[in-house]
């Protein structure tokens, strides 16, 4: 893996979706009503605006993410693929990965996105049982999903998928047979997400009348225990909290996150942290659209940030992580006075140079950062 300080990421975001989704949080378009020349010469030009502005070295990885990425036009995929290449280099071995959901549709666009220069695929499975899909508001069933899998892996040298566990009435066993399916496929990365529920979701709503309760914590940390084991039995340990990889196939892009290096965010509603500044887009297409006519670029907001809150944020990213975080990076943000405590009580642990959460303390990770952030 990469060390601090040496990536540089790229987001794009695509807005729209195969048809008015409920689970977006923004207004997303059908895609046939889609200016498709306009986008892609507006996304042209604000993927410009940060390669006028943003750091010059090479680009470690680039997401395509959004509402539905998979169902952009493979030309314009390679069109914004291109630019970057253009505007800042690749590393060598670039990670490039598109969000995709685990349908029919997108699936027969795979081959093509591939050969536009897309190599990592993301699909969102979310489980491999059809009760617990309908339950999760998905529109596809597991047979379908399995089918994109199976063409994700032929199409892209890399594959990724994700799982909910700690779902309503799933027990131990049931989480071991599902998560040993999931082995099975052979991909080399896993994203593994209790169910949560958040404020203004269908989930709240469905837990405020009654009809859901939330998991409870000694079964939920019961069955994060047995992921850990069992991914790591079968070669994929965990990297950070909820994402098990084969050493060598961790999410580069993701890791430009946790490990707090710069990323660059294009598109409605892409956030971005470059130099120091936080950057915000329009959220709402037409706004972002109206601000690139405008200003040539569809930023809303450039916010400086200091260094406590630059070592705050940098900390809160870096204690997902297994590795942990450089001391010398965040030592502004923490209580010493915590830290000694929590390392008594084996919960964290400082050890050349790094502040890490120790196994014990991954399940209580929330309450760590609440103390020892200062």
């Amino acid at each position: 893996m990469r060390e601090e300080g040496d990536d540089l990421a790229l987001y794009i975001h695509w807005p729209f979706c195969v048809s008015k989704c409920p689970y977006c949080d923004f207004n997303s378009h059908v895609r046939d009503q889609v200016d498709q020349a306009r986008w892609r010469d507006a996304l042209l030009a604000d993927l410009a605006h940060e390669a006028r502005v943003g750091p010059k070295r090479p680009l470690t990885s680039i997401f395509f993410g959004g509402g539905t990425p998979s169902l952009m036009p493979p030309a314009t995929v390679a069109a914004l693929i291109g630019a970057a290449e253009r505007h800042w280099g690749f590393v060598p071995g670039i990670e490039i990965t598109l969000e995709a959901n685990p349908s029919s549709v997108e699936a027969a666009r795979f081959r093509d996105l591939g050969a536009a220069g897309v190599n990592r695929a993301s699909l969102g499975l979310q489980a491999l049982d059809d009760a617990a899909l309908r339950f999760l508001g998905r529109a596809h069933d597991v047979g379908e999903g399995l089918a994109a899998l199976e063409t994700a892996q032929q199409a892209f040298d890399r594959v990724s998928f994700d799982l909910i566990y700690a779902r309503p009435g799933q027990d131990e066993a049931a989480w071991e047979g599902e998560l040993h399916r999931a082995l099975s496929f052979g991909t080399g990365h896993l994203s593994l997400y209790q169910l949560t529920i958040e404020p203004g979701t269908r989930f709240a709503t469905l837990a405020a009348r009654g009809e859901l309760a939330p998991v409870d914590p000694d079964h939920g940390a019961t069955l994060f225990e047995m992921t850990r084991l069992l991914t790591a039995a079968a070669g994929l340990p965990a990297y950070e909290t909820s994402n098990h990889a084969r050493p060598g196939e961790e999410s580069r892009h993701n890791l430009a996150y946790w490990r707090y290096g710069d990323y660059l965010g294009v598109g409605p509603g892409a956030h971005g942290r470059r130099g120091g500044v936080a950057t915000v887009r329009h959220r709402k297409p037409e706004n972002w659209l109206g601000a690139l006519d405008a200003s040539g670029h569809g930023l809303a907001e450039e916010q400086p940030l200091d260094a406590l809150t630059q070592a705050t944020e940098a900390l809160l990213m870096g204690l997902r992580l297994e590795e942990g975080v450089p001391m010398t990076r965040v030592a502004s943000a923490l209580d010493s006075n915590a830290v000694a405590r929590l390392e008594r009580a084996g919960l964290v642990r400082c050890a050349d140079g790094r502040l890490a959460v120790t196994p014990a303390g991954t399940l209580l990770l929330d309450s760590i950062l609440a103390d020892i952030a200062a």
